[in-house]
């Protein structure tokens, strides 16, 4: 009798990180976390579609206008900007309205919350948005005599076309005292805006941040949580730079990420699969009638099998065995035959050194070597080859000798690779 057993594995618990931020000018700069949580979950409709899906809700400009943020991703930061002196005519770069955005790809290490087992994510900030807010009128400033010339003329030119190498969103929207504003950063350099007129004071009321990931095969990781961070500093000189005058209240921005693999382990035995008889090639006639002993006895059982990760195969005895499993006779009660098993596995399933899988020999070790799909299969047919060779079957059919022998054997998919 043979029987299979499949290891579905799911993780639950999630780990929360924050980070604390020093000091900025005597006040204290609290950091800002953000939690990027992804999940990747089998798709039998897609099964090549080996992908994390992005989970985290989008906020700010990105929320409002996904389509015209995409591929993006975005969410808003409570972090605020405010200058410590007045922006003047002609100013310094650093001490106007600059932006200097991460816009390169980072790393950062995941590390699943139960194994430490660690995969890497790569992080890249490839746009940015806020709405200035004047001390006055946009009008009062500057005499113009309607909001949108006077906001194009306090600066020489509208927040609605961003300057240089930064490309402006689609919407922008204003009133008279601010303007709501969306850039995107295709590299990481100065952009920057310079005013025309005095402003005695200006801030940034929140920092919309539109994110690009990319992220690990899922195939390749095992079934859990994984947790990691990636911080940008937030200053002057720092990851995210608003210049020397535009000064932050907070000193970092850490995004907390959260990965979340359900993979799927499933095997199905067709009705009856768990009685396997094994026969001569041909079956039993030319013994019965002329005394010819077969070369051996075999049985091959099919069975589907689902998968999205890593597993091991290995099986257990009823009558011990390393690289087979005894048979005792049912009525001697001797165990001198013994069965050997061997797989064969769908294509798109290969060993550690990406082999594909035909009657590879099973043995009764747990530290078998794993198994790969290159892709999520669902019910993929398979092979179970059982066969007893030629050396038991001379020991097993003696003339007038009626024998049967009997077994169990244990077959083990284990997706804790």
């Amino acid at each position: 009798m043979v029987s299979g057993l499949g290891k579905f594995y799911r993780f639950s618990k999630a780990r929360w990180l924050i980070g604390i931020s020093g000091w900025l000018l005597s006040i204290p700069a609290q950091a800002v976390t953000q939690e990027i949580r992804a999940v990747y979950v089998p798709d039998p409709a897609n099964p090549q579609n080996n992908t994390f899906l992005n989970q985290t809700p989008q906020s700010g400009y990105c929320g409002d206008y996904p389509n015209d943020c995409k591929p993006l991703s975005g969410v808003r930061l409570p972090l605020r900007f405010a200058s410590v002196q007045a922006v003047e005519p002609g100013a310094s770069e650093r001490n106007g309205a600059m932006f200097k955005m991460p816009a390169q790809w980072r790393s950062l290490l995941v590390t699943h919350v139960f194994t430490g087992e660690t995969a890497t994510v790569e992080m890249r900030i490839g746009g940015f948005g806020s709405q200035y807010v004047l001390s006055d009128t946009a009008v009062n400033l500057t005499g113009a005599a309607d909001d949108s010339q006077a906001h194009y003329k306090l600066w020489g030119s509208s927040w609605g076309i961003a300057p240089l190498p930064c490309r402006a969103g689609a919407m922008a929207t204003f009133g008279p005292d601010f303007y709501r504003f969306f850039w995107r950063t295709p590299v990481d350099a100065v952009c920057a805006k310079q005013a025309a007129f005095a402003i005695p004071w200006m801030s940034y009321g929140y920092l919309d941040v539109a994110y690009e990931l990319r992220m690990p095969d899922p195939l390749q990781m095992s079934a859990g949580l994984y947790s990691g961070e990636l911080t940008y500093g937030v200053g002057p000189g720092q990851d995210i730079d608003t210049g020397d005058n535009m000064l932050p209240d907070g000193s970092a921005v850490t995004f907390s990420f959260v990965l979340d693999v359900q993979h799927v382990l499933k095997v199905d035995i067709p009705p009856g699969g768990h009685k396997v008889a094994l026969v001569p090639q041909g079956g039993w006639q030319a013994w019965l009638q002329q005394g010819r002993k077969p070369s051996r006895l075999f049985r091959d059982q099919t069975f589907n099998i689902s998968s999205s990760s890593r597993f091991k195969m290995f099986f257990e005895c009823q009558y011990s065995g390393t690289e087979s499993c005894g048979l005792r006779d049912a009525v001697g009660g001797t165990t001198d035959a013994q069965v050997f098993m061997s797989v064969s596995l769908p294509d798109s399933i290969t060993d550690s050194a990406g082999q594909p899988v035909r009657r590879r020999p099973l043995t009764s070790s747990p530290d078998a070597a794993a198994f790969q799909p290159a892709q999520f299969l669902d019910r993929a047919p398979g092979t179970l080859h059982f066969e007893i060779p030629r050396d038991y079957v001379e020991q097993m059919l003696q003339p007038g000798q009626a024998k049967r022998y009997v077994g169990d054997v244990t077959v083990i998919w284990d997706s804790e690779v």
